[in-house]
């Protein structure tokens, strides 16, 4: 009788601490600008599910990635590792290793369900989750491939953004109730093409956005920035990005337009063809034409987004639906920023604070105050730990980011004072690899491979990075200071690549 009161009593406290492990939610959307987040002050579009979170929770005024391209931000998340140490360094060599720890094996391992649903981008096999089903590559915006853990390969009718959300609330519906979940939502949107649902075409039709204040840098004292390919007036496609086919033969062959149904077609032929007709009678050329195509970018790109945040406010809804609410954390990040036109660019892969800086909003009912706005530097390498932290399971020595729990409970406890960065890829957009770290006012980075220089930024003067103060005078001290952190950064991190090219010199 005693031994079986006190399996009884074992059983009950199991089940207490499992009723208090949180359940997570992750969205992770893709090349989504904080410039276009109401919560961060945007004017440009309205965001009210994002902003929800926000209002319920935090928002993070300086969250960072550190290294901003898709495949390498995700790796860097699960792992909680830069990508140095989990190995996925770029979008062109680089195939994830599933094999290694992560989070959600973790949480797994401490008894929660787990599943990612929608964009994966690691070039593997998903490993560690009981339900994966992932976007092969980068996906499709309309009637979109899903590659199925047992195998075969799904196509579902409509909308990547309303697909991935009716795919997860589908998981939602069937997980093991008796277990915390972890789930994992990635969206395609608001990455290139910037091909929106055919009921948000022309929403900003009559909206004439303002030009970034330097949108025509000249680039003087950067070499980087001027060698790149990103620019809007140089780069920009008609045809691939902006949809102004010269014909319907021409669409035909855009493998985005091409897998649409008659229907979506015809939408899209109804909302397009005009705009392209019109531009064509114009005859634009030179400032005429970029400022064209940057207005035309803008109202695709946040036609895009405009899903996406709908879709957000689906999983809000959900969860207050099913009474979940008080129990799930919710986190909703970019997996890295954009530019909007800032320098006459759009993309992302620079330090520069456009896309060096991600959107990172975060609900938990019961331990963030709502409203709370964090000013402390955190990094997509935090939530792995801080995820682990909430659910009361030991971080692993290995992980390197820090969890962001404490700063949130108790904003007496400090955060990190400088965050290092180290961007590899070298090739799409003639972006130079290169490394460098930030503190609360300067920036220091070192380029290597296409431009071997560096460049140095007071933000505190300087915050839209256009003035090159490295090698000045009246910097010296400043320089010495930084380079010396950046040493420290580069030995803490152990990233011996940059070690090995700060050794050698310029």
């Amino acid at each position: 009788m005693k031994k079986l009161s006190l399996l009884f009593l074992m059983l009950c406290g199991h089940l207490t601490y499992a009723q208090q492990q949180p359940n997570i939610i992750i969205i992770v959307s893709d090349d989504h600008a904080f410039q276009s987040i109401g919560a961060y002050g945007s004017k440009l579009m309205k965001t009210p599910s994002i902003d929800r979170i926000a209002k319920e929770g935090v928002r993070f005024d300086k969250g960072y990635v550190t290294n901003s391209i898709c495949g390498p931000s995700r790796a860097v998340i699960l792992t909680g590792k830069y990508s140095h140490k989990n190995g996925f360094k770029d979008n062109e060599h680089s195939k994830f290793d599933g094999s290694q720890d992560s989070f959600v094996k973790q949480l797994r391992n401490g008894g929660y369900q787990t599943a990612w649903i929608g964009k994966w981008h690691l070039e593997t096999t998903p490993q560690g989750f009981d339900h994966w089903q992932v976007l092969p590559d980068q996906g499709q915006y309309y009637n979109p491939d899903f590659l199925m853990q047992d195998g075969t390969k799904k196509r579902y009718d409509g909308y990547v953004t309303n697909v991935v959300e009716d795919v997860a609330e589908e998981w939602l519906d069937q997980r093991d109730q008796s277990k915390p979940f972890c789930l994992v939502i990635g969206h395609k949107a608001t990455h290139r093409v910037w091909l929106p649902d055919t009921a948000d075409m022309g929403m900003f039709d009559k909206v004439t956005f303002p030009l970034p204040a330097n949108f025509y840098d000249d680039y003087k004292t950067r070499e980087a920035a001027k060698i790149q390919d990103m620019s809007i007036a140089k780069t920009m496609i008609m045809g691939y990005d902006l949809k102004m086919f010269g014909s319907e033969a021409e669409a035909d062959r855009e493998g985005s337009v091409k897998r649409m149904n008659a229907a979506q077609r015809a939408k899209f032929n109804a909302y397009y063809q005009p705009i392209a007709a019109d531009l064509k009678a114009k005859n634009l050329t030179g400032k005429a034409l970029t400022e064209w195509k940057f207005q035309h970018y803008m109202r695709d790109y946040l036609s895009t987004a405009a899903s996406l945040d709908r879709n957000i406010g689906r999983t809000l809804d959900y969860l207050d639906k099913q009474g979940l609410t008080k129990n799930t954390i919710v986190i909703y990040m970019s997996d890295q920023g954009f530019y909007l036109g800032e320098h006459g660019w759009f993309d992302k892969r620079f330090i520069y604070e456009e896309s060096f800086r991600t959107p990172m909003v975060m609900r938990y009912p019961g331990v963030i105050k709502p409203g709370t706005v964090s000013k402390d530097f955190v990094m997509n390498l935090d939530i792995a730990p801080t995820m682990l932290d909430a659910a009361g399971i030991a971080i692993p020595t290995a992980i390197q980011g820090k969890s962001m729990l404490p700063q949130l409970k108790d904003p007496k406890i400090a955060g990190r004072n400088t965050m290092f960065y180290h961007y590899y890829e070298n090739g799409e957009h003639s972006v130079s690899p290169h490394f460098g770290i930030r503190n609360k006012r300067y920036k220091l980075i070192r380029f290597y491979t296409r431009v071997n220089g560096w460049e140095l930024f007071d933000l505190k003067k300087d915050p839209n990075e256009m003035n090159n103060l490295y090698g000045k005078k009246g910097y010296e001290q400043v320089t010495a200071e930084m380079t010396k952190e950046l040493k420290a950064q580069i030995a803490n991190y152990d990233d011996q690549d940059a070690a090995a090219i700060l050794a050698k010199g310029l």
